[in-house]
């Protein structure tokens, strides 16, 4: 694991922290404590919390962590309703190291239509554009080709949790390596990276690609590292929810052997997420949008 290594996407949870109506589940505890404990197994010290839609709007567990953590070593990643928002918070948000919302389309199964998608990302940019924030989804890949239409209007950097959540062939059926320019979305995928503003997140393998040693995401990885290896980056999806138990070590393992090959580890755990998460530490203590 290399020096300045950041893991891009993970959870704190709490019981004790009111659930959103019609959450998919109860949450068990995992403290900073349990964090940072996780972390160490990894090698790695800093972390991106991300909200998880069990608390919706109400970001007060991920907050709570990132006062405690700092910006130094956190960054935070929440939910917000665009059409009620109120500046001083998202300023005193950014203060604490927030640098990015989450619009979660995925595990909610929203529906949606490309004039639906297109006004609610709008709304979502607008909110952010002035913070210099990144707009994360969890969105399925088949609608890469609506966001391909869509990112280049947004005037904000996009990064794309998991994958971009593929549609793989059952392992049992499939012809390795897979072609991934024959997966639905690839192609759009590789073409919003290539253009710049957006990122994709090497992270939840397991929530959708069945095969044991993640030959079903490896094509997607390799080619992503050979098109815009400066555009991916890594993430743990700590401490996975629904999937209890789990071991993320070969994971991790896994994609350090895609990134030594490459010869972009430093890039994936470290230098990537620097640039997407506005980590210098000159600038930790500064908010550019005060307004006192």
């Amino acid at each position: 694991m290399p020096v300045g290594a950041w893991d891009s996407h993970m959870h704190v949870t709490d019981p004790s922290y009111p659930l959103a109506k019609g959450a998919a589940y109860v949450p068990g505890l995992h403290t900073l404590t349990d964090v940072h404990n996780f972390e160490k197994t990894i090698g790695i010290r800093d972390t991106v919390f991300v909200q998880p839609s069990i608390y919706g709007d109400d970001n007060s567990c991920l907050l709570d962590a990132l006062r405690v953590v700092g910006p130094s070593h956190g960054r935070g990643v929440v939910a917000i309703n665009p059409d009620t928002l109120n500046i001083g918070q998202l300023q005193g948000w950014h203060k604490l190291g927030v640098r990015g919302v989450r619009l979660n389309l995925k595990s909610t199964d929203a529906t949606y239509t490309e004039d639906s998608l297109t006004t609610m990302l709008r709304k979502y940019a607008d909110a952010i554009r002035d913070f210099n924030w990144v707009l994360e989804l969890y969105i399925g890949m088949e609608a890469m080709p609506i966001l391909e239409k869509i990112v280049p209007n947004l005037g904000v950097r996009i990064s794309i949790a998991h994958f971009g959540a593929p549609t793989l062939p059952d392992p049992k059926d499939a012809n390795h390596p897979l072609n991934p320019y024959q997966i639905a979305g690839f192609t759009s995928l590789v073409n919003l990276v290539r253009a710049g503003a957006t990122w994709i997140k090497f992270s939840a393998a397991y929530r959708f690609d069945n095969d044991t040693q993640f030959r079903g995401v490896e094509s997607i990885a390799r080619e992503m590292l050979k098109v815009a290896g400066n555009r991916c980056v890594f993430a743990s999806d700590w401490p996975h929810t629904r999937y209890d138990g789990l071991d993320i070590k070969p994971f991790v393992e896994t994609v350090l052997d895609w990134t030594d090959e490459a010869d972009l580890t430093k890039e994936v755990f470290s230098l990537n997420a620097k640039e997407l998460w506005d980590i210098d530490q000159r600038r930790d203590s500064q908010d550019p949008l005060d307004c006192a």
